[in-house]
C-alpha cells in the first residue's frame, strides 16, 4: 500500500493543500510544474526542497499542491508551508524539522495576521471621520 499524506498551509485568504505520495521527486502547483513559476516565486517554493535535499540527500516522493483563494503571492506562501509540512510528515525526520525552523520559522508555522475589519461609519479599518469645530 502506498502511503499518502495530506497537509495544508494558509496565508491571508489563501489555502494550499499538499498531497504527498511515493515517487521520483516531482512537485506540482495547481497541476503545473513549479519550475514554470516566476523566478522569485520559484525560489520561495524551492527553499524547503533544497533544505530537505541537503539533509536527506534525495527526495523520493511526489508532492501535488492545490492552492485556492487569496492572491498569487499568498498562494505561493501557503504552498510553501504545505510543502514544508508534507516533507516533515512524510519523512518523519526531526533533523529536517529543526533545519526548517532554524532557517525560517514561517516554513512550518503559519502567519496568523489577517486584514482588520472596517469599523462602523468609517471608510477604512483605522481611519476616523474628519471633524470640523467651526
Amino acid at each position: 500500500m502506498t502511503t499518502r499524506i495530506i497537509t495544508s498551509g494558509k496565508r491571508k485568504r489563501a489555502v494550499a493543500r499538499a498531497v504527498t505520495v511515493e515517487g521520483i521527486g516531482k512537485i506540482t502547483l495547481n497541476k503545473k510544474p513549479y519550475e514554470t513559476l516566476q523566478f522569485f516565486d520559484r525560489l520561495k517554493i524551492e527553499e524547503p526542497i533544497r533544505i530537505a535535499k541537503n539533509i536527506l540527500g534525495k527526495i523520493n516522493f511526489d508532492i501535488s499542491v492545490n492552492a485556492r483563494g487569496g492572491g498569487e503571492k499568498g498562494q505561493i506562501e501557503a504552498s510553501r508551508i504545505a510543502i514544508s509540512r508534507a516533507i516533515v510528515k512524510f519523512t518523519g525526520n526531526k533533523d529536517v524539522e529543526k533545519a526548517f525552523l532554524d532557517y525560517d520559522r514561517n516554513l512550518l508555522v503559519a502567519d496568523v495576521r489577517r486584514k482588520e475589519a472596517y469599523k462602523p461609519g468609517d471608510s477604512k479599518a483605522r481611519r476616523k471621520r474628519q471633524t470640523s469645530y467651526r
